[in-house]
């Protein structure tokens, strides 16, 4: 289950960049979502050198599975 429909049409990692910046404006604060922006960006300088089209690939499968356990875990906080 992706956070958002259309993660499975996510290719390239400036699709990714876009689809996670989309999930951030789901969590429940400002400042949340602040913190998970800066992330993103931070991420993204750290692997801007990675020309692995596999490496990539996995980078991005892993990047959609962390932003829905992301957002799972406040939705269950919210929740309580």
């Amino acid at each position: 289950m992706a956070p958002l429909p259309g993660a499975e049409l996510v290719r390239t990692p400036l699709q990714l960049y876009r689809y996670l910046f989309r999930c951030c404006r789901l969590l429940p604060t400002e400042s949340i979502q602040q913190h998970y922006m800066h992330a993103i960006r931070q991420n993204f300088k750290v692997h801007s050198d990675e020309d692995d089209p596999e490496r990539i690939q996995q980078i991005i499968k892993r990047a959609i599975e962390d932003a829905d356990w992301i957002l799972l875990k406040y939705k269950n906080m919210k929740q309580k």
